[in-house]
């Protein structure tokens, strides 16, 4: 396998929100990296910079965007990415990431993480615009496979095989989420361990874990609550193909206290040790039984949005007041 893009492993982190600034300030617990989302600290000053220098005085800081919006009929705007530059320079983030989306047309942001069609020439379009942002941002860029509820007619092919092909003519990273493979299996009726298989497991330099919300007919990306047993089964399968790899706990919604955040990392920390000692293993030769997993979820026809749709990433911004927290 081809070096992971030259990119450190660095462990298990969490995301940074504001109802945890106080905690994390003053106990400054173990965590090996924390993941913020890049348009709450993009401001001149004030609170979101000050508890951002205070956390990167203790801890390494990865960025995360979701507003980039790179698959829409427009590039992104300059500005956006000028600004998003210098946050890179301040945080001396190792890698950015942001999404497989686009966000809206111009004079509309929809301020979502919309799903594209699966063609030649979205490949072509968004494999340009990552390298010339690359480039500009002056760090290597991953883009995220994101969770989603429908599907265009227009797709010539599978997720797994777009995001692949981008990856690879931009020269860039995979940012894997690995519940929203889980999610969009479940949405759609394919069989998530294939999308596992099938990526370019030495381009993934980020893996994300998340809760969700299952309505029935379909399940909703709400980043709430824990990593449920069968998306730990895929991370399992993910890191016995690819290796260890840095992975971040997204919790933005019904946000718990930290010592359960922290809880779920340690878990991660675990499963990641176990599943790449399995790894080496098969990699000397040792026969090591694959663990057995389901053969894919039952086909569900995708639903509509629900009205009851929780999209919340990143949690409350900084400044907006809390029970209990002045930090």
């Amino acid at each position: 396998m081809r070096p992971r893009l030259g990119l450190p492993d660095l462990g298990v982190g969490v995301g940074l929100r504001v109802p945890h600034y106080r905690h994390v300030l003053e106990q400054r617990p173990s965590v090996d990296f924390f993941e913020v989302i890049s348009e709450n600290f993009m401001v001149d000053g004030g609170k979101p910079l000050y508890h951002l220098k205070a956390v990167l005085e203790s801890y390494p800081v990865v960025q995360h965007g979701v507003s980039m919006s790179i698959g829409a009929p427009t590039p992104p705007e300059e500005q956006y990415l000028t600004a998003l530059r210098q946050l890179v320079q301040q945080t001396k983030t190792p890698w950015l990431s942001d999404h497989f989306c686009w966000c809206g047309v111009p004079g509309a942001n929809l301020h979502d993480l919309l799903p594209l069609p699966y063609t030649e020439e979205v490949i072509r379009r968004v494999s340009e615009r990552a390298k010339r942002i690359q480039d500009f941002l002056g760090v290597r860029l991953a883009l995220e496979n994101t969770s989603s509820y429908m599907a265009f007619t227009a797709s010539t092919m599978p997720e797994w095989e777009f995001i692949s092909r981008i990856c690879e003519a931009a020269d860039i990273g995979l940012m894997f989420d690995v519940n929203n493979v889980y999610v969009s299996a479940y949405n759609h009726g394919f069989d998530p361990y294939e999308f596992v298989r099938n990526v370019p497991h030495d381009r993934i330099v980020q893996i994300h874990l998340a809760g969700h919300t299952n309505l029935g007919k379909y399940i909703v990306d709400t980043h709430s609550g824990p990593v449920i047993d069968p998306v730990w089964d895929l991370y399992r399968e993910t890191i016995e193909l690819t290796g260890s790899v840095s992975t971040l706990i997204e919790w933005d919604d019904q946000i718990p206290e930290f010592p359960l955040l922290a809880a779920e990392a340690a878990k991660a920390k675990a499963l990641r040790t176990s599943a790449a000692l399995t790894r080496e293993r098969r990699l000397a030769g040792e026969h090591v039984p694959r663990t057995p997993h389901p053969e894919g979820p039952p086909p569900i026809s995708p639903a509509a949005l629900a009205e009851g749709r929780g999209w919340a990433q990143g949690g409350p911004r900084d400044g907006i007041a809390l029970d209990g927290d002045e930090a």
